[in-house]
């Protein structure tokens, strides 16, 4: 049987990117540290200033006491259209590593100010002691473009 992967080209690279700079919302996928399990949670995102995927978590959620035990993590970005297959509509799931910027890091202000030009409701909690910015630094992605169109990508090929 022949790989249903195809090579990597631009038009690839281009949706891949595409995805990520639209995404607004997520599917965070990470590992419970009590049983090892997988668990998923949507996050809001926006792609911070280098393109790659940025969120804010509290403290207080599932999510990020398993990326403090552990910052492996994908992230699935893309959404079904109003018509037809979801099947059909491009998706991407992201491998990345998980890394905090807290208030009071170097980044946290410039950061927080970008976040809040694309997702502005968060005005009202991202002051919040127990709110962090995450940084999802990719190490590799999945494309199913649609229908037959699979490519594996890698950081470089997402310009992270």
């Amino acid at each position: 049987m022949t790989s249903p992967i195809r090579p990597t080209d631009d038009d690839a690279r281009a949706l891949a990117r595409q995805l990520v700079q639209t995404a607004r919302f997520g599917a965070l996928a990470v590992t419970d540290p009590e049983t090892g399990a997988p668990m998923v949670s949507r996050i809001a995102v926006v792609p911070d200033p280098d393109g790659m995927p940025l969120s804010l978590v509290s403290d207080l959620a599932f999510h990020t006491k398993a990326l403090m035990a552990n910052p492996a993590c994908s992230l699935l970005v893309g959404e079904p259209g109003p018509k037809g297959d979801p099947l059909t509509h491009p998706r991407l799931s992201l491998r990345a590593e998980a890394r905090f910027v807290r208030h009071g890091d170097p980044d946290h202000a410039a950061l927080a100010a970008h976040y809040l030009r694309m997702q502005p409701k968060a005005k009202l909690y991202i002051g919040f002691a127990d709110f962090s910015l995450l940084r999802l630094d990719i190490l590799g992605a999945h494309l199913n473009g649609g229908f037959g169109k699979a490519f594996v990508l890698s950081a470089g090929d997402l310009g992270a």
